[in-house]
């Protein structure tokens, strides 16, 4: 029988072995280590973006360059204040270290919006990721349920309120500078969002008794527009351009914010950009922290190429609302998952089989002997 899955992470890191609800199988366990740390992802500093001149040109044409070969870059001279950045991770750390009661009072199990829980908030996964995550909803305004929201530490409240005005601010500066590229008005790109969603996700990675078995979060692509990352100095964001072949693990920059482009943007873009394909890797050394700021379009806004140059074709085969692109997604992951499990099993059933039948073969040989 399985065990029962755990309220919070803290009571298992003490742990010598890992729970089986957490065990990946060999094809989807980490590669490289959490420590192994690559270079390939760009660094680009923003210093100058809003000045109308070649200096804009250049950041621009980096941004492009590393969305079209990758999906993914890191942002430095962003204008989000230190100390607010600062005041965010220290809250998020203040949040985790509170005991399993506190956090539990925010838990997020049973479909609540916003909230606290171990591993993801998608029902059906198959196999657990090794994390605890806090996540409320910030945009649109009238969207915010305040309830939903920690209340501890003290000033969670206007520090994440400030924190969500300032990223929906770089994500919009960024999302015109990809609709400039695609030869479209400034704000294309936010205006075929509607009515734009922000949801934010502080992810916290204990530390881990077995961390090659399993992965802080499983591989994937976001399914909206744009993300925005703050990462500790610890290390664990791992991307891959080629399938998941090879992988590597991105450099943690002080202060930085990894941008990743996700299934929405690709889409818009009609597949000139790259929807970052990525996961996050633990280690059993320390523990680690990172705030997602997910841009998404609203439910009903229309995914389809905005721009199809001539002689090309259209990257999906019809319009439809990002709320029937989410479904399609995330019901493929979960039958995808449900297929591999079935087919393990199944394995594990003809292996029992075949382990019977030579047992019973070998019996029967004996039994003709003493006849």
């Amino acid at each position: 029988m399985a065990p029962a899955k755990p309220a919070t992470l803290t009571e298992l890191v003490e742990e010598k072995t890992l729970q089986s609800s957490f065990v990946r199988d060999e094809d989807e366990r980490p590669k490289v280590a959490y420590n192994q740390f690559s270079n390939d992802v760009p660094v680009i500093s923003l210093a100058g973006i809003d000045e109308a001149d070649g200096r804009r040109s250049e950041i621009c044409q980096k941004i492009v360059q590393a969305c079209e070969d990758w999906g993914v870059f890191q942002v430095i001279d962003h204008g989000v204040d230190a100390n607010l950045i600062s005041e965010m991770n220290r809250l998020a750390r203040d949040f985790f270290a509170l005991p399993a009661e506190e956090k539990l009072r925010f838990d997020m199990t049973g479909g609540k919006k916003g909230g606290f829980i171990v591993s993801s908030h998608l029902q059906g996964e198959a196999v657990q990721d090794w994390r605890e995550i806090v996540t409320y909803f910030s945009y649109p305004l009238r969207t915010r349920d305040y309830s939903r929201w920690p209340d501890k530490p003290e000033g969670w409240k206007e520090v994440t309120e400030k924190y969500s005005e300032k990223l929906m601010e770089l994500a919009c500066k960024l999302l015109g500078v990809l609709s400039e590229a695609m030869g479209l008005e400034t704000e294309a790109l936010t205006k075929a969002c509607v009515d734009m969603d922000q949801k934010v996700v502080v992810n916290y990675y204990p530390k881990c008794p077995q961390p090659n078995l399993t992965l802080g979060l499983k591989r994937h692509t976001d399914p909206g527009t744009i993300t925005l990352l703050l990462q500790d100095q610890v290390g664990g964001l791992q991307a891959t351009k080629d399938g998941g072949k090879t992988w590597i693990t991105v450099q943690p920059v002080e202060g930085a914010f990894v941008v990743n482009l996700g299934d929405h943007g690709h889409y818009l873009s009609n597949g000139r950009f790259k929807n970052a394909d990525h996961q996050a890797v633990v280690n059993s050394n320390s523990s680690r922290l990172s705030i997602a700021t997910f841009q998404n379009p609203a439910p009903e806004a229309i995914v389809y190429p905005l721009k199809i140059k001539e002689g090309e074709k259209a990257i999906l085969e019809e319009p439809i609302t990002f709320a029937e692109m989410y479904r399609r997604k995330m019901s493929k992951d979960l039958e995808l998952a449900r297929l591999k499990k079935l087919a393990k099993e199944q394995k594990i059933e003809e292996l029992e089989k075949a382990t019977k039948l030579e047992a019973e073969s070998k019996n029967k040989g004996i039994d003709e002997i003493f006849a």
